[in-house]
């Protein structure tokens, strides 16, 4: 028998014991009079009352004889205890020692006081099982070092790591900070389908599955886009979706295949409104989540209060690798590339991905903040047409530290331009590009009854990636693993 299955069916003892004793190891009810965050906060007062209930995990016990010290922790803080067998009944104290473990939940109550050490502490006049845990937790300063592990088990690695638990909170702050942002310029919050007949919005390959109602297969939306813009054919001026997308493609660093993300649409903007808009919202969140505007971000010191630059799409490739987009072809580009080292996908390859891929190459040597702007048309199917340039679109990306950190465009609401883009991308897709835009009628169709100018964005969750300078999986509270074994 292996050290661990002894343990465990050494503490399946300590349940015997517990049941023999009349406690019940996994009730269903506890009482807790305040957080421990609480107790700390207002002790003086607190400590005044003849005794208090405080539940927690046990996360240390320490001591001998006839005196036992335990740290608590309920979530908000932890907190110490002291059992002392001289000033509590004999056999409620026997049994805490022969039955409790590191990694157990109980409920203590007692009366608080300073120990000589100056330690705010309760100490113990009885107490309750209210879990009893089976399996040991990691040692305390070494965790799971095993990377794979760690991330399964993050619930483990959520106890021991405080950086885990601080980003998981920040997390929260993050897309918290979004919807006060958002809300407070008078934008409302919807829910759009997550299965579709047709996955639009983004070039991106698409999970598929089986509607079993209807007998017919249906994707995993790859954004919301095509959705939110039938709101504002509807006639809502300002909207906005929080939600999951699914792109089923590569891992790395910086993509994952499900994930958060989110989109808002404004009736009456445009692209250069909405650059001023972008800013001001990365700065609140920013604020709001990190209380910096200051990262350091992949090497990149990044400072969000200093003055976005613009970048010419068109004019940095021409300068950073001799290529003029508008007069090339892929042989030139997929040469440039090879010479570059830089890897990109051959499968289904088009003018419009090798230009894409040296485009990426360019990107990694833009610090930011800055917008990315002057798209070609052939690379963005859902944008308006610069009046000025039909050649490009009214479309920009932030660019913060070497990455596209969303994408913003005056939304193309021409119902005859919008149709013969969507032609060109099925094109694409029959040639073999399965991350080109699928044919959608019937938003073409929305488009007909009228859409007035609008601006959208989109962003996912890689924002706060990087601003929390950690890679996806890291970032993600329990991300995709493979069955085990």
């Amino acid at each position: 028998m292996s050290s661990f299955e002894e343990l465990r069916k050494t503490r399946i003892e300590k349940i015997k014991l517990l049941e023999k004793a009349g406690m019940e190891p996994y009730p269903a009810t506890s009482k807790q009079d305040y957080s421990i965050s609480e107790v700390i906060a207002d002790f003086d007062k607190i400590a005044k009352k003849s005794s208090i209930n405080l539940c927690g995990r046990i996360m240390a016990i320490r001591g001998q004889g006839g005196l036992i010290f335990i740290n608590i922790n309920d979530g908000t803080a932890t907190f110490q205890g002291l059992l002392k067998k001289d000033e509590m009944e004999e056999k409620v104290f026997d049994l805490f020692q022969n039955t409790i473990d590191i990694g157990d939940f109980i409920e203590i109550n007692g009366k608080l006081f300073i120990t000589k050490r100056g330690e705010k502490t309760l100490q113990v006049s009885d107490w309750k099982i209210l879990t009893k845990s089976l399996r040991p937790l990691p040692e305390k300063w070494h965790g799971i070092q095993d990377e794979e592990e760690r991330l399964r088990k993050r619930y483990l690695d959520i106890i021991f790591n405080h950086d885990v638990k601080e980003m998981i909170v920040k997390r929260a702050k993050f897309f918290a900070s979004v919807r006060i942002f958002l809300e407070k310029k008078d934008f409302m919050e919807v829910q759009t389908p997550t299965l579709e007949n047709t996955a639009g919005g983004a070039e991106a390959k698409p999970f598929i599955t089986h509607y079993n109602a209807y007998d017919t297969d249906v994707y995993l939306r790859i954004s919301p886009e095509l959705w939110l813009k039938r709101l504002m054919v509807a006639g809502f001026p300002k909207v906005f979706e929080i939600g999951k997308v699914f792109r089923n493609e590569g891992v790395d660093a910086e993509h994952l295949q499900d994930y958060m993300h989110f989109e808002f649409y404004w009736a009456y903007a445009d692209y250069n409104m909405g650059m001023e808009f972008v800013e001001e919202m990365y700065k609140y969140i920013a604020k709001e989540t990190f209380g910096t505007l200051k990262f350091k971000i992949k090497g990149f010191d990044i400072d969000l209060e200093t003055k976005w630059q613009k970048y010419d799409y068109v004019e940095i490739i021409k300068e950073k690798t001799g290529i003029d987009i508008f007069d090339t072809n892929i042989r030139e580009v997929e040469n440039k590339l090879q010479s570059l080292k830089v890897e990109y996908d051959k499968k289904g390859l088009n003018l419009n991905r090798v230009i894409d891929s040296l485009w990426k190459y360019c990107r990694k040597q833009i610090a930011g903040p800055g917008f990315l702007v002057n798209v070609p048309v052939m690379m963005e199917p859902l944008a308006k047409r610069m009046s000025k340039n039909k050649n490009l679109v009214e479309r920009f990306q932030p660019i913060i530290a070497g990455s596209e950190m969303g994408k913003g465009f005056s939304e193309l609401n021409d119902p005859f331009d919008q149709m013969e883009r969507f032609v060109e991308q099925a094109k694409l897709r029959e040639e073999g590009d399965d991350e080109a835009q699928m044919m959608d009628g019937e938003f073409v169709e929305a488009l007909e009854y009228g859409m007035p100018p609008t601006f959208g964005f989109g962003v996912s969750e890689r924002l706060f990636w990087f601003l929390e300078d950690k890679s996806g999986r890291d970032c993600q509270i329990f991300p995709f693993m493979r069955i085990k074994g």
